[in-house]
């Protein structure tokens, strides 16, 4: 690409061209095609080569790269969102099927993104969909069945995160004025993350009433929105105490990751460790855990019913 010929002749420009951004892309799927790599991974190798062929070629000789900018990375991004969106439909359908209840966008989202998406960026993508899922698109009020409960209708919690809206929304408002004196651009950027967060917020927020704590056929299934969940086989659980005093014990762990500003009503003891899986895919390990219930007699006579 520094070669004198790069400025000189169309086809040597070209033929760089369609090396970086298809010869590449397909010999790399031809590398993976028999491994567990999803085949999507193709598409950041393509974007990498566009960057090569920016940074590279000179700007005369950037002419094919600039159609492919202007016209052919947008189809390959709808495609990748058309690819995903049917992916997504095709597993909420399988979950229907097989579970024969209202399927879980978040557990359907997460088992699509394992087949599309490298391992280090489905939790990330998985939340910043789930988000914007819950926080706006999702208005149905959630139907529950016998073996689900609620956990957001007696605490504070909605009620704790409203305020902290509000907080953010009024001091990115001060900051703004302030910061704006000295650098508008500064000002914007901090009142984009700022507004940025709050949306996030109330997409947690949301998530609470759409994702309720269910009791299955072999084990139970606990959830925070989509700030935390894990899966408990009953075949692991030691005792089930109704509670709300303070726990000393080793390894324990909040289900709600608002901790002490949240009060439980249930302590459950395991026999061996689990992991509560955390927002962004973070993992936290405990052997009792503390939730709050809003029917917490109903939920113990379930589970006990159950060991």
């Amino acid at each position: 690409m520094k070669s004198p010929l790069s400025g000189n002749s169309n086809l040597f420009t070209l033929a760089i061209t369609v090396d970086l951004l298809l010869t590449v892309p397909l010999v790399y799927l031809l590398l993976i095609r028999q491994t567990e790599i999803p085949k999507t991974t193709a598409v950041p190798v393509m974007v990498v080569g566009l960057l090569i062929g920016t940074y590279f070629l000179p700007k005369e000789s950037q002419t094919y790269l600039a159609w492919f900018k202007t016209w052919g990375l947008p189809i390959v991004e709808l495609s990748v969102l058309t690819f995903v969106i049917l992916k997504v439909r095709s597993t909420i359908g399988k979950y229907k099927r097989l579970k024969g209840a209202n399927p879980d966008f978040f557990s359907a989202l997460k088992s699509t993104c394992r087949e599309i998406l490298p391992k280090a960026v489905i939790m990330p993508v998985v939340t910043e969909v789930s988000v914007i899922y819950y926080g706006f698109l999702n208005w149905r009020t959630r139907t529950l069945q016998k073996n689900e409960f609620t956990y957001h209708k007696e605490s504070g919690t909605p009620a704790l995160l409203g305020a902290f809206i509000f907080i953010i929304i009024i001091e990115t408002f001060v900051l703004h004025l302030l910061l704006a004196k000295w650098s508008i651009i500064a000002a914007w950027v901090l009142s984009g993350l700022s507004i940025y967060t709050a949306l996030q917020v109330f997409g947690f927020a949301r998530s609470l009433a759409k994702r309720p704590i269910s009791i299955n056929e072999n084990s139970l299934t606990l959830r925070y929105g989509i700030l935390n969940e894990v899966e408990i086989p009953f075949s692991a659980i030691q005792s089930v105490e109704l509670t709300s005093h303070s726990v000393e014990r080793p390894h324990f762990a909040k289900l709600s990751p608002l901790g002490e500003m949240e009060n439980h009503n249930v302590v459950i003891s395991l026999k061996k460790e689990n992991r509560l899986i955390g927002l962004y895919g973070m993992k936290k390990r405990f052997k009792v855990i503390g939730l709050h219930i809003d029917k917490p007699k109903e939920f113990k006579e379930q589970i006990d019913q159950l060991l």
